[in-house]
């Protein structure tokens, strides 16, 4: 057997689970450290499926054997009660096999990857046998809990998750201290529109500008009981609301309306699940909302049908403060909604064009997205500067730029950074007189871990990541879209909302003061960021040019079906509607150095050139598939007989 230096380490994760991020990130970190590292084909993870036939099970530790695996690392995201049965039937089967190392056998460690709850089911069923991994791990915390001593990590996987790991220093001083909890709410209350039907995003902002600017509060509020009836959800909702605003620390209540509001409002719902989620169900309702929440300012999510009447809609009850959309997705695509793609981008392209008649602010929601579904970073970057292009096309004047860092949840600092930059310059690129864009970070979807007082650590330090965005503006970020600490526990009530909003706003405060004294490092200097910063600029650049010389009219529901349809936009992990859209999703993508990149059939990192020239190849069967589905809408809407 090989000795703890070079062991051996395998990856399983079953062919049902279409997560891979988790599993290609451990296993670059560890190839990065010079170990070997095997991951299972699909012939192992189809057996992987069947783990309760003890023939599937054999094909499992065939392969542990053939290739002598010592630390052996399984994922799986998707049941609880199935992942802790696959764990104790593969136990049982290497212990059968006499494989585990106190037996004499090869295997001396066993890793587990999943959700919070199934790790800590795994945690007591086996004693503590299987290594537990929910995610949201420095890189550090990720390598010592493999077995990776200090010596063995490379000097700038050493370096970039410094970074990483004094945010979560400072994180762990602002908690400990409590003198957030000192923190009380601003007065916005300076301009004459205040809380009323005349007042916006942008003349709250510009109401606060002064020498130490504190930035916007947005927080998602959604409470929900499938105990309790519809009428009783939106009331609870409304107490809620008033709740917030009496207490003054939110700024821009964002409503979690559910899934039938998003996608059957106004229409009877008997029979129909409901999802999760505020269930509005009538402009009334909306209306309601409003009055509750005075001062503050309101936004909902957009319907998933009738787009546009929605948002008319929501101007006329709610004010609200702005719209977001989300272009290629919340259709069939991610089985979100019923349209197909090129009906989603006509209707949401007519309704910005509504939104630049109210003058009201639109946000992209786009970018996250394709970085859900495996993309790139490049990618994230110029579909954000595709969507604010579109904006500005439309006659939108104000563009929220949203930006989720974290995301995958194993990006590091230094590249969160490099991407933000990267994006920010890119968009603002299109900034004039008439073109203003508004910076919105928020933390990862799934980066919080369900320890509260870890994660609110984590809030800490991610508030901290966005003020090194763009560190000598104190201006920026304008706003920021508080995620509470609670994300990856339980439902975030009125005061656990307060509390994360007071834990951000005093951790810029000290943030910014530690800049100032010369206490943390200046990462404006930093020299590996802006390296990666400008070769994701340049990446970026190359694509957006490649698409706006080969595709006519890019910035329309043609050329933006086009430009994914060709693959310009790589998203290895769609889900829905993947014959359509093979070319999209037809690409590999892997962790490199805590950012996410294309590569080959040979895990060879792909120049942006050839990426441009494969999407190019393409676009001949994007218009066959076009034309195609035009003609098949037209068809279903009666143009045809």
């Amino acid at each position: 057997m090989n000795n703890t230096i070079n062991a051996k380490y395998g990856f399983i994760k079953p062919a049902i689970d279409a997560h891979t991020m988790g599993i290609n990130s451990a296993a670059e970190l560890l190839r990065d450290c010079g170990y070997d590292v095997i991951v299972a084909d699909d012939l192992v993870a189809k057996a992987m499926n069947d783990y309760k036939h003890e023939l599937r099970r054999k094909v499992v530790v065939d392969w542990i054997i053939t290739h002598k695996i010592e630390r052996l690392g399984i994922s799986y995201r998707l049941d609880q009660d199935d992942a802790v049965n696959m764990i104790g039937y593969l136990l049982e089967e290497m212990k059968n096999a006499k494989l585990m190392k106190f037996q004499g056998g090869q295997i001396e460690t066993i890793f587990f990857g999943g959700l919070p709850k199934t790790c800590e089911a795994i945690d007591k069923e086996f004693n503590g046998l299987v290594k537990t991994f929910i995610g949201g791990e420095s890189v550090r915390e990720t390598l010592t809990k493999m077995g990776v001593s200090e010596d063995r990590i490379p000097s700038d996987i050493y370096e970039g998750s410094k970074y990483d790991d004094l945010l979560m220093e400072f994180g762990k001083k602002i908690i400990d201290s409590q003198d957030y909890l000192k923190y009380k709410p601003i007065d916005r209350s300076n301009y004459p529109e205040f809380g009323t039907m005349k007042d916006s995003v942008t003349k709250r902002i510009d109401s606060g500008i002064k020498d130490s600017f504190e930035p916007l509060m947005r927080a998602h509020v959604g409470p929900y009981s499938s105990s309790a009836t519809r009428i009783e959800s939106v009331n609870e909702f409304l107490l809620w609301a008033k709740t917030l605003a009496k207490s003054n620390y939110l700024d821009i209540l964002s409503i979690g309306s559910s899934q039938l509001t998003q996608s059957n409002f106004g229409e009877d719902w008997e029979g129909k699940t409901n999802g999760g989620g505020v269930p509005v169900n009538s402009p009334e309702e909306y209306r309601m909302i409003w009055e509750a929440s005075r001062p503050l300012l309101v936004r909902t999510y957009a319907g998933t049908k009738n787009i546009p009447s929605l948002a008319q809609m929501h101007e006329q009850t709610l004010n609200i403060c702005w719209h977001a959309l989300s272009l290629w997705w919340f259709n069939k695509l991610d089985e979100r909604g019923p349209y197909d793609v090129y009906t989603n981008l006509k209707q949401h392209i007519d309704t910005i064009k509504y939104i630049a008649k109210t003058d009201k602010p639109f946000e992209a929601n786009v970018p996250h997205h394709f970085a859900f579904r495996g993309a790139d970073d490049v990618t994230y970057i110029v579909s954000a500067y595709l969507a604010a292009k579109l904006a500005k096309k439309l006659g939108i004047k104000t563009f929220i730029l949203q930006n989720m860092l974290n995301t995958p949840r194993f990006t590091w600092g230094i590249q969160d950074l490099a991407k933000s930059r990267a994006m920010i310059k890119l968009v603002r690129s299109l900034e004039d007189s008439n073109f203003r864009v508004l910076l919105q970070p928020r933390a990862g979807l799934d980066y919080f871990k369900p320890n509260l007082y870890e994660a609110r650590i984590q809030l800490a330090a991610v508030t901290a990541l966005m003020d090194d965005i763009d560190p000598y503006n104190e201006m920026s970020p304008p706003i920021i879209h508080v995620v509470s600490y609670s994300e990856a526990s339980h439902l975030a009530t009125p005061e656990i909302i307060n509390e994360s909003i007071q834990i951000t706003q005093y951790s810029l405060q000290k943030y910014r003061e530690m800049r100032k004294q010369g206490k943390i490092e200046d990462m404006a200097k930093n020299l590996d960021v802006n390296e990666r910063s400008i070769e994701l600029y340049q990446s970026a650049i190359k694509v957006v040019s490649a698409i706006e010389d080969s595709i006519n009219d890019p910035y329309s529901p043609e050329g933006f079906y086009k430009i994914f349809a060709a693959g310009f936009l790589p998203v290895p992990y769609l889900w829905g509607e993947v014959e359509e859209f093979k070319h999209a999703k037809n690409w590999r993508t892997k962790p490199v150095r805590g950012s996410v990149k294309v590569v080959d059939e040979n895990n060879n990192v792909m120049k942006t050139e050839q990426i441009i020239e494969i999407a190019k190849s393409n676009l001949k069967d994007a218009e066959y598939n076009l034309k195609s589905r035009m003609l098949k809408s037209q068809r279903e809407m009666g143009g045809l007989l």
